[in-house]
């Protein structure tokens, strides 16, 4: 998450994308639908098969049907989670472990009604994508966003992750029109890297959907110049109300949106202290909101992907890594209800995964008409 023309740090940090080390594979569980719909587990019907695939363990059809998102024939709502777990006193991306925490997050997260997860770096580790299968999650994977990498690493990533049924979709940069893909490119080169790295991805997967993720909404020109994008993820810190988001997109794209990034964080800097009502109330309206929007109830959206599961404690940059620090930054916009991004309280969970109340807010924005 990066703020204001990069005033802050981001999750997707200025360091090289790691990827993990790959195991074996395994079927998965089911993720039960609601209210008719299909979740991301649906394989045809809803309520069935596994995240990711169908029941037998194969590789759903997964496609993009005018703005709505279809797996195995039934409209998906992506009710995501950005996940990033990188440990007390770490840093990102050498402090993550996704292995030590998957299990416990994993069955948190669903118990939550979400199902499928964000990562900002590539997640290839099938040991963890089976884990996240078996507990009925999807995984919307980075597999470029630093733009130190060359183009062509995103090769090897889809690769080595693309015949794993747990994966719904390549996600490539993370807000690169503030960042310049973290070492200073221009908007134009910026562009022109992930139209580059969209194009390796079709050579050698042409059956899952790219997401390209944008901070706040693209000009028109921005989403005609990059045709091989399906799904445009917007990360949007409107306050409590996207406002005019949907109706705009609407207008200038035929395409589907999802919100890449929503939410709020748990400190008030009015206060100042940790205020989990306000975080709560946030991300249940937002939630339904994007609920409300959904392409298939005729909406332009997906879906989206709440920011975030746990607090990362190495995000202050006048703090420690070892210390919950409070520091924030106040751009102008931002989050309910002091509009200041403190970086290290965005969790639904915080670092010792106990709950804020946001955590059921979730799901009940999900399942509010």
């Amino acid at each position: 998450m990066t703020r204001a023309l990069g005033l802050v740090l981001c999750v997707a940090c200025s360091g090289p994308a790691v990827s993990t080390t790959d195991g074996g594979s395994a079927g998965g569980g089911a993720e039960a639908a609601a209210g008719g719909r299909a979740l991301a587990g649906g394989s045809g019907t809803a309520g069935t098969g596994a995240a990711g695939g169908a029941s037998d363990g194969g590789l759903s059809d997964v496609h993009i049907d005018g703005r709505r998102l279809l797996v195995n024939g039934v409209a998906v709502e992506v009710r995501a989670v950005a996940w990033n777990p990188v440990r007390k006193g770490g840093t990102h991306p050498g402090g993550l472990d996704f292995a030590g925490n998957v299990e416990r997050d994993a069955a948190m997260m669903a118990d939550a009604g979400f199902n499928a997860v964000r990562t900002y770096v590539p997640l290839t580790d099938r040991a963890v994508l089976d884990a996240l299968q078996r507990h009925g999650l999807w995984v919307l994977d980075t597999v470029y966003a630093y733009g130190g990498d060359p183009a062509n690493a995103v090769v090897a990533r889809v690769q080595a992750a693309s015949s794993h049924p747990a994966v719904l979709a390549w996600l490539v940069g993370n807000e690169w029109n503030y960042n310049g893909l973290y070492v200073g490119l221009s908007q134009a080169d910026s562009r022109a890297r992930l139209n580059e790295v969209m194009q390796l991805i079709r050579t050698v997967d042409q059956r899952l959907p790219i997401v390209n993720v944008y901070g706040e909404l693209p000009a028109a020109d921005v989403v005609t110049a990059m045709p091989l994008t399906d799904v445009w993820a917007i990360n949007v810190y409107r306050g409590i109300s996207f406002g005019d988001l949907f109706t705009r997109w609407a207008s200038r794209s035929t395409k589907p949106m999802m919100l890449g990034e929503y939410g709020a964080d748990a400190w008030n800097a009015l206060v100042p202290g940790e205020d989990q009502a306000a975080q709560a109330a946030a991300t249940f309206a937002l939630t339904r909101e994007i609920h409300r929007s959904w392409s298939g109830d005729g909406g332009v959206a997906i879906g989206g992907a709440l920011f975030e599961w746990c607090d990362e404690w190495w995000k202050d940059s006048g703090g420690r890594t070892d210390v919950h620090d409070v520091g924030g930054i106040a751009p102008g916009g931002g989050p309910h209800p002091d509009l200041t991004f403190n970086e290290e309280w965005w969790g639904l969970v915080d670092i010792d995964r106990n709950p804020r109340a946001a955590l059921t807010e979730a799901r009940r924005g999900w399942f509010t008409p």
